[in-house]
């Protein structure tokens, strides 16, 4: 069995569908071909038989005794031809010890059965076959043997026709079924082998390879569409790798490129403490830029990965984003920006409240930083159904329409040099807080909407 399976193993798949497809073809012709031959010989018999009890139907009515024996009175070959009988037939009227009273019938050379049983019976002797029917008859009270044969010679060679056609037949069946499977399996595989060719190009450079399948939509066109979506996502999720790697790289270099100017320009020349305070003043805050930017990318690293260990709290939400909102007042309250909340006291959302924190700080600092100098951030709070709905609107300058698909996108910033202005000491944000608020709602099976005007304001929405 191993040995069988491990030669399969080695054939090509269409030639093995071939084979299969020949062999149960070949099964299903052969059971087909049996009982065709079955019937057709069970027809012809039938016919046989029924001529044959034709045939004796009149020969009985022309039976009369004479002198202690039974005798055919009026009858001939031609009238028992005219019953369907072929021309080798043979018609006895037997005693009942075997002796042979009267015969009709063209066939000189047959054997007389003198035992047999009433009823049908086939017999062979000397290559010829015969059917014969018996049955017992009885005239003025002389009973005897009335024996009806019709030589089968025609539907033994019409049988032998019948084994020898499909003998040529069915092996011709077979090789044109064969051969009819190899070329169905090769184009039904066909769609396999450009998979095979698609997968065997791509390459970690090169993913823009695919099927285009244009045939029906069956099992291997459904196949073929799911390898190509499959690509999609992979391409999708290389450009974004290689797009969060370029754009981490900018990042860091940004704050390197300070620290090592600052480094060199003390280095080159004498600097009073003054001077030497203020330039540690600009590499901590790059230092300082450098560790949150850090944290932000293993923090993104530890969602992609969901090796983020979620805590699973009920969190009463007005207490809760009272708390939030005064850890950020003291930032809008550089910028003398007034914070409104409309926070109902019965709504509690599930989560990991560390995380929680995290979000709304995050979209907070962001409203808060496009907000323009004694400006407005109002928080409002509803239950929609079975989601807490919490909403964070700014009075800020708005975002363009053409950009608000990829405010949730990591290092995306719809306006950077503004982003860059507001920062302090070069601390901009990096963009990373809106994709990071994005990943955490996500990862409570929620989300986060965005709608904008420009020059009305933003608001994001978090759905809990």
């Amino acid at each position: 069995m191993r040995t069988s399976q491990q030669f399969l193993a080695y054939i090509p798949l269409r030639l093995r569908l071939a084979l299969w497809f020949t062999g149960a073809l070949g099964a299903i012709l052969l059971l087909v071909g049996v009982f065709i031959y079955w019937q057709t010989q069970r027809t012809m018999l039938s016919q046989i038989d029924h001529a044959l009890e034709l045939a004796a139907v009149q020969a009985t009515l022309n039976i009369e005794s004479r002198e202690d024996q039974l005798v055919f009175q009026n009858l001939d070959e031609n009238r028992i031809q005219e019953q369907h009988l072929d021309d080798d037939f043979v018609v006895y009227l037997l005693s009942p010890n075997g002796a042979v009273w009267e015969k009709l019938g063209n066939n000189n050379q047959e054997p007389v059965y003198t035992t047999l049983p009433a009823g049908y019976a086939s017999r062979k002797e000397h290559g010829e076959a015969w059917r014969i029917l018996s049955q017992g008859v009885a005239v003025n009270g002389i009973a005897g043997n009335l024996q009806v044969r019709q030589d089968m010679e025609l539907l033994e060679n019409a049988l032998k026709d019948l084994r020898q056609q499909m003998a040529l037949g069915l092996p011709l069946a077979l090789v044109l079924a064969g051969l009819g499977g190899f070329w169905l399996a090769s184009q039904a595989l066909q769609p396999i082998d450009t998979m095979t060719r698609t997968a065997q190009a791509i390459t970690a450079d090169d993913l823009s390879q695919r099927i285009g399948h244009r045939g029906p939509a069956d099992e291997i066109g459904r196949l073929a569409q799911t390898f190509d979506g499959m690509l999609d996502r992979l391409q999708t999720a290389f450009d974004r790798e290689r797009r969060f790697t370029g754009d981490a790289a900018h990042e860091l270099r940004t704050p390197l490129t300070v620290l090592k100017g600052s480094i060199g320009v003390t280095l080159r020349k004498p600097r009073d403490t003054m001077d030497c305070m203020e330039t540690l003043a600009v590499m901590e805050g790059e230092v300082d830029r450098l560790i949150r930017l850090s944290n932000d990318l293993l923090f993104m690293a530890r969602l992609d990965q969901k090796q983020m260990q979620l805590g699973r709290e009920w969190i009463e939400l007005e207490p809760f984003l009272g708390a939030v909102l005064d850890q950020i007042r003291p930032l809008a309250m550089v910028k003398a920006i007034r914070l409104e909340e409309t926070i109902p006291n019965d709504l509690r959302i599930l989560g990991d409240i560390d995380l929680l924190i995290r979000l709304f700080l995050n979209l907070l600092d962001n409203a808060i930083k496009y907000t323009p100098q004694a400006g407005t951030v109002q928080v409002s709070a509803t239950q929609t159904g079975g989601q807490v709905e919490i909403a964070i609107r700014d009075s800020g300058p708005g975002i363009a329409a053409a950009h608000l698909p990829q405010v949730f996108e990591r290092f995306y910033r719809a306006e950077a040099d503004r982003a860059r202005r507001l920062g302090q000491n070069g601390q901009g944000g990096a963009g990373l807080g809106l994709a990071i608020a994005q990943e955490i709602a996500r990862a409570h099976g929620g989300r986060i909407t965005v709608t904008s005007e420009v020059g009305a304001g933003t608001t994001f929405t978090v759905w809990l």
